[in-house]
């Protein structure tokens, strides 16, 4: 292996950051890593040496680091109850269940969806996302629970990347929001990016900046004065887009304490938002059948419904 040069551009929303935190949210690099590789004289800006991380970059400045030859991680393959909901000889759907993270990172390289698929595929799983990432062409959050397509060849990863990148799979969401709606069925369009000023968040940007998102929702039931079922179908897939785009209209999604309210009383031991990859629709890489698979409701989703309900 390798040391790797790569070279980045101080856009406008990015202008006045530190040096690392700059980096942090334009690579996959963590913030600490980051800080070692600028102490350790292996950042440029605009030609120059810089060894402080906390030095603010500016519009249009260039930033070139090298990264030191990779060493291999190890991801070890673990024995887990992984929830199949179809499976042939080029990909499977799994239903990830709530507080499992999907890929492995520095820090992190166990428990994850990718170890259990590394046992239960006996590593045969597309490699087009790196080692750290076998198999897994798209993510959800951590906490969000439901179907997710695994590839296990590149023809697969390569197929279902494209439906991906045209918005043609089909993806439907259930989740239990804030605050009654006027009407039972609408359509969110807007822009979303990085938070100007809240990096680690996704916000509602205005036009001519972030990306297209296209959400649109129907209320499945209204349990109370408080709170709906409500299901969201992607037109777009981006980062954290159903949260982002729910409580930019006032309904956020009732646990998700980074775009909404921290949940209260009989709610307070909620982790996460309620929100559940339901539908997942696509053409079979290999067939071109149209192949639509539905991850039942979680059992805590379940109940919280029958208790709001009640």
């Amino acid at each position: 292996m390798f040391e790797e040069k790569i070279k980045v551009t101080v856009s406008e929303e990015m202008d006045g950051l530190r040096l690392d935190q700059f980096l942090s949210e334009q690579l996959t690099y963590s913030r600490s890593y980051l800080q070692k590789i600028i102490k350790n004289e292996k950042v440029l800006i605009n030609g120059n040496l810089v060894t402080k991380a906390k030095v603010p970059v500016r519009i249009n400045d260039e930033i070139v680091l090298t990264i030191p030859a990779p060493q291999k991680p190890e991801i070890l393959p673990e024995k887990m109850d992984l929830d199949i909901l179809y499976e042939d000889e080029d990909l499977l759907v799994v239903n990830k269940p709530k507080d499992m993270v999907v890929h492995p990172a520095a820090g992190h390289m166990s428990h994850t969806l990718v170890n259990g698929l590394l046992y239960h595929c006996q590593g045969q799983l597309s490699g087009i996302n790196g080692i750290m990432r076998p198999g897994i062409v798209h993510r959800i959050d951590k906490d969000t629970t439901g179907s997710l397509i695994v590839c296990k060849n590149d023809l697969a990863h390569q197929v279902i990347s494209e439906q991906l990148r045209i918005h043609s799979i089909t993806r439907k969401y259930n989740a239990i929001v804030y605050n009654n709606f006027s009407n039972d069925t609408g359509t969110i369009e807007t822009n979303i990016g990085r938070h100007p000023t809240e990096r680690k968040k996704m916000a509602v940007l205005p036009p001519g900046k972030g990306k297209r998102a296209v959400t649109h929702y129907r209320v499945i039931d209204r349990l109370n004065r408080q709170m709906n079922h409500v299901e969201c179908q992607l037109e777009t897939g981006r980062t954290h887009q159903i949260r982002v785009h729910m409580s930019y209209i006032k309904h956020p999604l009732l646990g998700d304490t980074v775009y909404g309210p921290k949940p209260s009383g009989s709610f307070s031991h909620l982790t996460g938002q309620t929100l559940h990859a339901r539908v997942i629709g696509f053409e079979h890489p290999r067939t071109n059948q149209y192949i639509e698979i539905e991850a039942p409701l979680p059992q805590y989703f379940v109940q919280l419904l029958k208790t709001l309900k009640n």
